[in-house]
């Protein structure tokens, strides 16, 4: 089993994020989806036994990342963004639409603040909601050659 911990819009609770980290000790992967990239550089450093994999959002200005990763885990293909350049509190056409054309197994997006779990076709939609303002993170796990997403509530 492959642990992908997913983690969205810190807004400066490192404490959280940290928490959210310590409580899933299997997630050798952590995406950030974005607005709180100083708290996830941060953890980075916290935490060298972790791969991390950030994107920037809306709020963390004048970051050079790029604001839309693929890569692969356990076998499937992810696609992240923060969704705001998909416009995905109105609407999950775009990212929905990108992530298929790129080929992705599981499109992660954050932004709106609301856990969000779909499976369409194909293609999860997912996002873990926001460590800040809604004391919520997620994780993905591959098993099996499958995909199980869940949102988790901080302690």
């Amino acid at each position: 089993m492959v642990r992908v911990l997913v983690v969205s819009d810190v807004h400066g609770d490192f404490r959280g994020l940290c928490e959210a980290i310590e409580q899933q000790p299997t997630a050798r992967v952590v995406i950030f989806l974005g607005d709180g990239l100083r708290q996830a550089e941060d953890a980075a450093d916290l935490y060298p036994d972790r791969d991390f994999y950030l994107v920037p959002g809306n709020c963390d200005m004048g970051s050079t990342l790029i604001p839309i990763r693929q890569e692969t885990f356990g076998g499937k293909r992810f696609y992240f963004t923060h969704g705001h350049r998909h416009d995905v509190k109105y609407t999950l056409y775009r990212i929905d639409m990108a992530a298929r054309e790129a080929g992705a197994d599981i499109a992660l997006f954050g932004h709106t603040h609301q856990p969000y779990e779909e499976y369409v076709d194909g293609l999860y939609l997912f996002n873990p909601g926001s460590l800040r303002y809604g004391r919520t993170y997620g994780y993905v796990d591959i098993v099996g050659g499958g995909i199980r997403t869940a949102v988790v509530e901080l302690r």
